[in-house]
């Protein structure tokens, strides 16, 4: 009997309550990570480009960008997860937990909370706690997110549906643990390119990110082997030609990156994602399509403890193809505007 030494990936009849799964591959980033990510984004804020700017400000060098520790983390659970999967759903109750310097080790470890197999038989909804943690065992980011995943046998019997509860937003007392003490003192308004501090922002005020980035087919690869992300919906145009786009599709952790890059003109001394809150991959972005931002302020929060830096929750809205001076987001209906493709809320962190 041949025995096949290859992964296909699970199906959702794979999965289990309370299943743990340690997935492979060990990330250790480095420096020159950090210049591809911002090659392949042109993030700006200040202590993420300037080891002189952070160091002056109580970091030992300047800390890796967030979201590229984050799509480091979420890479390592694609071939356990997701690479069956047809969509990823959303994500809630994320928080990065210790700042990520070069030289940095990162592995993941996974949990199985909720399943429930959808209306239609062949696909079902997986819920996982993902960890991430550094060569030390410390935890550098903890979040959830859910997947839509096919069923290999469509006869199989459903699991128990289970559905976690989940925060609509991660207590402000959990926030700030990945920045340390910072010298406010010694922080340059000029270099980091804007006057406004977290005091200056309200709760209610939207804010047109201006600028747009046109994404490649092959700058889209790129971004996506860079967290060793697997999922065939991103690469194989000979499979996806009879899928459901006829083409690939561009990973959302590179529209998430790039709503982030675009928002520093206008968010410049937010300089810190603390928490994702929840986000939702509203539609499909493809190759040659042009990605604008706006952001709308939620609430405005003090972090004990912390006199150097302030919460402020923010919806971040990626759309494509459309400007965002009118702020495109939903009808009165609730239905999203056919431009919209995520909805992020997360709280950063801005200096005060």
């Amino acid at each position: 009997m041949a025995v096949t030494k290859t992964n296909p990936g699970n199906f959702f009849e794979d999965f289990t309550m309370g299943q743990v799964i340690r997935h492979a591959t060990p990330r250790t980033l480095t420096r020159g990570d950090a210049a591809l990510y911002m090659g392949l984004y042109g993030p700006r804020f200040a202590i993420q480009s300037s080891d002189a700017f952070a160091r002056a400000l109580g970091y030992p060098e300047n800390p890796l960008d967030d979201m590229l520790v984050f799509h480091t983390v979420f890479g390592k659970t694609v071939p356990d997860i997701s690479l069956n999967a047809i969509a990823n759903l959303g994500y809630a109750d994320g928080r990065f937990l210790k700042p990520v310097y070069p030289g940095a080790t990162l592995s993941t470890v996974s949990e199985v909370i909720g399943l429930k197999e959808n209306s239609n038989g062949k696909t079902g909804t997986v819920y996982v706690r993902s960890t991430g943690c550094d060569e030390t065992g410390e935890k550098v980011l903890e979040y959830t997110r859910w997947v839509m995943v096919r069923k290999r046998d469509l006869d199989s019997a459903a699991p128990d549906a289970v559905v976690p509860e989940l925060p609509d937003r991660v207590d402000p007392s959990q926030l700030g643990k990945a920045v340390p003490q910072i010298d406010t003192s010694n922080y340059d308004f000029e270099l980091a390119g804007s006057p406004h501090r977290w005091g200056d922002y309200e709760a209610g005020e939207k804010i047109d990110h201006v600028d747009g980035m046109t994404v490649e087919e092959a700058e889209h690869q790129i971004a996506t082997r860079l967290y060793q992300n697997t999922a065939k919906v991103h690469f194989n145009q000979h499979t996806e030609a009879d899928g459901r786009f006829g083409r690939r599709i561009i990973y959302g952790g590179v529209i998430i990156s790039l709503a982030r890059a675009l928002s520093f003109n206008g968010l410049n001394n937010a300089f810190h994602i603390a928490a994702i809150n929840g986000g939702r991959h509203v539609a499909p972005l493809f190759a040659g399509d042009t990605v604008y931002a706006w952001s709308e302020v939620l609430e405005r929060a003090e972090i004990p403890d912390r006199s150097d830096i302030g919460a402020l929750r923010v919806r971040q809205i990626a759309v494509k193809n459309h400007e965002c001076s009118k702020f495109p987001f939903k009808d009165a209906n609730g239905k999203y505007h056919e431009s919209v493709i995520l909805d992020l809320d997360v709280w950063l962190a801005a200096l005060r």
